[in-house]
């Protein structure tokens, strides 16, 4: 059965719901994960996650054993933008890193989220991730949201922010599910093509659906 706000009845798992972020790269689910954390939401970046497990020694000493020299910097730090140029255009090196980083990134989420689980000042627990639907991780969610942002956006976000060419964005998206996919899957979508503060507004009230779908059951 679907309830009026589209969400299947019974799905939630606990009084803290956990919501799935989804978007491709500069869709702008970090302003979207900032409005959540404002809300009270506890988000758990698996950027930042997958940042610090590439600051990790034996990571630095496998890299350089795969990659070479060119991929550490000269404070020894794995220089990602060197990394990706190798990895987002081999399909085989990119799985051999992800089977690298993951592992890392997934005990981390999981030390993470315990933290959370059961804490009063949480009201919900955000898994802002990526390859959320590639890595199996949306199985863990009540509810998924999905950050939508026309092309051209996107890429003037990413320029702007990261440097990335058009052919570049193209690239790393073709390395993930289709946002097509991803779109279908949600259960929200929250379209962030104006200013922050529409953003924001829409995010809340996502969370305030999702909340009140969690609190009825």
């Amino acid at each position: 059965m679907t309830g009026s706000d589209g969400l299947t009845s019974g799905r939630f798992r606990g009084s803290q719901p956990v919501i799935g972020l989804m978007g491709a790269p500069g869709s702008g689910k970090s302003e979207v994960a900032r409005a959540l954390t404002g809300e009270g939401c506890a988000v758990i970046d698996a950027d930042v996650l997958a940042r610090e497990a590439l600051e990790h020694p034996e990571v630095v000493a496998v890299l350089r054993s795969w990659l070479g020299e060119g991929v550490v910097d000269g404070e020894g730090r794995v220089d990602r933008g060197a990394v990706g140029a190798v990895v987002f255009g081999d399909e085989a090196s990119r799985r051999r890193l992800e089977g690298l980083i993951h592992p890392r990134v997934h005990a981390e989420r999981a030390r993470l989220r315990s933290g959370y689980v059961g804490d009063p000042g949480v009201v919900a627990i955000v898994e802002d991730c990526p390859l959320l639907l590639e890595t199996g991780l949306d199985g863990e969610c009540d509810v998924l949201v999905f950050v939508d942002a026309p092309r051209s956006v996107r890429e003037e976000r990413v320029y702007r922010t990261r440097g990335w060419s058009a052919a570049e964005l193209a690239l790393r998206e073709g390395a993930q599910i289709g946002l097509d996919i991803k779109r279908e899957r949600a259960d929200y979508v929250i379209v962030n093509d104006a200013d922050p503060e529409h953003c924001r507004v829409q995010s809340r009230r996502v969370l305030s659906q999702i909340l009140s779908s969690c609190s009825s059951e």
